[in-house]
């Protein structure tokens, strides 16, 4: 038990700015326990995500309370996977050699790149916000949990699947030797807080017209995590020899963006 709570900790430390009183140390073997309850610090962000949004859409027109939803988001996170954003853009974009690719990224200065990548990203996220707070009911607030779910689930999937480019340095290397097994606990836990999300109208009295867009969700929102995070990282992995600590930040907001695009798809076609 001792164990199990001090990996919660130490995911909700590593990937969050929620204090965290538990002071489980730092080392190799903790951050590989962590990992499985990655998914379990995105239903978190995406639960005061939801809130926020509640809030912000009672007072305020969708726009703003999206902007403002948004800021939150960031500040759960701490620009941790902006930083990663940023970084791989600067990287990834200057079409130079794999070395240099990887000299760039380690460089804490952020170049036009990674500025542009960073402004566009929060553009669409904002606007995607808006759409979705727009068009949507109270009842469908807990789909906002899903995206950064499976977006930190796809993070575990990918310290997993693919090679480290940096062999023994860096952040990525505390993550070698990761198994199969934390891939699949880490996938059984995004699947139930997943079910428990789109549940909620049920408890919400929504009734039976909120089900197919909440069911839909449930199950499209990790095929799509699922394809489009193996085809960028196998692409980041193509290049770079394989994946960074920046990368899989970089992953994990790419995610987040595509799958709130999925969400407003799926809400203006099932609506």
């Amino acid at each position: 038990m001792r164990e199990r709570r001090d990996a919660v900790a130490s995911a909700f430390q590593f990937l969050s700015r929620f204090p965290v009183k538990s002071d489980p140390g730092f080392s190799r073997d903790l951050l590989c326990r962590s990992v499985v309850y990655y998914p379990l610090v995105g239903a978190a962000i995406g639960g005061s995500v939801a809130a926020g949004a509640a809030v912000s859409v009672l007072v305020l027109p969708s726009l703003p309370a999206a902007v403002i939803t948004l800021i939150l988001w960031v500040a759960l996170t701490g620009g941790l996977h902006l930083d990663g954003w940023m970084d791989s853009a600067d990287g990834l974009l200057s079409y130079r050699s794999r070395e240099r690719m990887l000299e760039i990224m380690k460089d804490s200065r952020v170049g036009a790149m990674g500025v542009l990548a960073c402004v566009l990203l929060l553009l669409l996220k904002a606007s995607l916000l808006s759409a979705w707070l727009d068009g949507g009911q109270y009842y469908e607030l807990p789909l906002l949990l899903l995206p950064p779910i499976w977006s930190r689930w796809f993070m575990v999937r990918a310290m997993v699947r693919l090679p480290i480019a940096r062999g023994d340095e860096g952040l990525a290397a505390n993550f070698a030797g990761l198994g199969l097994s934390q891939e699949r606990r880490a996938l059984a836990l995004a699947a139930l807080l997943s079910l428990a999300a789109a549940a909620v109208p049920l408890a919400l009295g929504a009734g039976l017209a909120a089900w197919p867009q909440h069911l839909a969700a449930a199950v499209l929102l990790p095929v799509a995590a699922l394809a489009c995070g193996t085809w960028a990282a196998r692409r980041a992995s193509s290049r770079l020899g394989g994946l960074t600590g920046d990368i899989y930040g970089a992953l994990n907001e790419l995610l987040e963006t595509v799958l709130l695009l999925a969400l407003v798809l799926i809400q203006y076609n099932l609506m």
